[in-house]
């Protein structure tokens, strides 16, 4: 195939790339930015493969197959509740290959360059690597925590930060003797011993950051391995991978920026860590403990409650997500909405576990696109609402975020669901949610818990409504 050719296709892929991330800004256009990407990648694949630079397709066969075959198989495995630990993982893929990538194509003797030339390119193979290795071992951290298998609680070493910068200090050292110093062929050790402190700075990273903050690491991951990629793309000289790699370093770094402002984090302290607790575990102490009795509701009286109500708005949580509760409540949704209520969902920014995980989710049960709304759209209607109920929420309800000075979420903004004449909250249990503070809405007068697992609550409440 002619290099021109191949330009061409390149150039038609990157702007279905383009498209497709405007296409995924919105749930109406959310399927269309997919075809959009599914056909620039496909694109992507077929002209590399038959373009000017392969010379034998044995093993590229062989990759193709086995990497088709392993995708199918978790696309048709891998339920929506685990997708943020799918895209962790996926993450960790493409930090490895920019290491393998710059790795081999600093053991590449037969590429003679000279001059300035050879400083740029050893300098973006040391920045590929670099990235990657950090990109792969903090994103299969993030996968072991979203999976349950490393524990949400963050690892706060004594003297992390300095830690950190020694880290990084080492890593600038080994760049400046691997950059323009000695002969080109000269053995590539700093190249091995950075990739080895990289890997180190990953895992220490991830580790310092609590379950709270993992919506955006996982954004955060998603960024660097954009920019692992974009680095990948200069060493090959691939032109597609390079413009690839810069939309998704840079759209997940302008994600994590708006998901950071709707914690009300900034960024570096995202990326320090120190936020966040294990898991259900019991709520920290506090100097003002909330004070009162948890009033208990069954499912019988919450259909009581919702039938009777005029307005409905239901804050769904990682708790609906694991229950896979979303099936019955737009069952419940459509008999309230035929009824005549006005029935809509209240999205948090980092509700869930990934960015959008409850949008995915309310899709995926058929609810309609236009009654779920963002926190900015509906925090105001809450005072005017008969009844919310949230669903497996915690952290993104807690007042203590609006007047705890003392609380780690103060500042946060959060959905103000205790304005509502009645708040009915759904939960397992009085755990605390990934922050690991406790929750003053469970004890305010309006306030109903109605405790079990999500789904055989919301199926008890619909059987109850029909």
């Amino acid at each position: 195939m002619p290099e021109t050719l191949v330009t061409i296709a390149y150039l038609a892929a990157g702007i279905l790339f383009i498209l497709s991330l405007g296409g995924l800004s919105a749930q109406q256009s959310a399927r269309r930015g997919n075809v959009f990407g599914m056909l620039g990648m496909l694109i992507a694949v077929l002209v590399t493969a038959f373009g000017p630079r392969v010379d034998s397709y044995g093993v590229l066969t062989a990759a193709l197959v086995v990497g088709g075959a392993i995708g199918a198989v978790l696309a048709a495995r891998v339920e929506m509740t685990s997708m943020p630990q799918l895209v962790a993982i996926l993450h960790s893929f493409v930090g490895l290959a920019a290491v393998l990538v710059g790795i081999a194509t600093a053991m590449n003797h037969t590429q003679v360059l000279g001059g300035i030339e050879a400083r740029i390119h050893e300098i973006e193979i040391f920045v590929g690597v670099f990235v990657g290795a950090v990109t792969f071992t903090g994103s299969v951290i993030a996968y072991g925590k979203l999976q349950g298998l490393i524990g949400s609680r963050p690892l706060l070493l004594p003297g992390r930060h300095v830690i950190n910068l020694a880290l990084l200090l080492v890593s600038l050292y080994l760049g400046f003797r691997f950059v323009g110093h000695g002969d080109y062929f000269a053995p590539e050790w700093p190249l091995f011993v950075v990739t080895a402190v990289a890997f180190l700075l990953g895992i220490h990273l991830v580790m310092a950051i609590g379950g709270a903050d993992m919506p955006v690491v996982v954004s955060m991951l998603n960024s660097y391995s954009g920019w692992a990629a974009a680095a990948a793309g200069f060493m090959l000289e691939n032109d597609l991978l390079i413009i690839t790699g810069a939309l998704v370093g840079s759209s997940g770094a302008i994600l994590s920026y708006i998901m950071c402002h709707a914690m009300n984090r900034s960024f570096l302290s995202v990326i320090l860590g120190g936020f966040g607790a294990e898991e259900g575990a019991a709520p920290a102490a506090a100097s003002a403990q909330p004070a009162g009795d948890v009033k208990s509701v069954t499912a019988e009286e919450t259909a009581d409650l919702l039938r009777d109500a005029k307005s409905v708005v239901v804050v769904p949580g990682y708790g609906m997500a694991v229950a896979q509760a979303q099936y019955p409540l737009y069952e419940v949704t459509r008999i309230l909405r035929d009824k005549g209520a006005d029935v809509r969902f209240a999205i948090h920014p980092v509700a869930g576990r990934l960015p959008g995980h409850m949008n995915v989710l309310l899709a995926e049960a058929k609810v309609p696109y236009d009654i779920v709304l963002e926190m900015e759209e509906i925090n105001r209607d809450f005072p005017d609402t008969d009844v919310v109920l949230v669903i497996g929420a915690n952290d993104i309800v807690n007042p203590g975020a609006l007047d705890d000075p003392s609380s780690p979420i103060y500042g946060m903004p959060i959905l103000e669901v205790w304005k509502a004449k009645i708040c009915i909250v759904m939960k397992r249990g009085m755990a605390s949610g990934y922050a690991g503070v406790d929750n003053p809405l469970f004890y305010k007068d309006n306030t109903r818990m109605l405790f079990g697992d999500a789904k055989k609550m919301i199926d008890s409440v619909l059987t109850a409504l029909k």
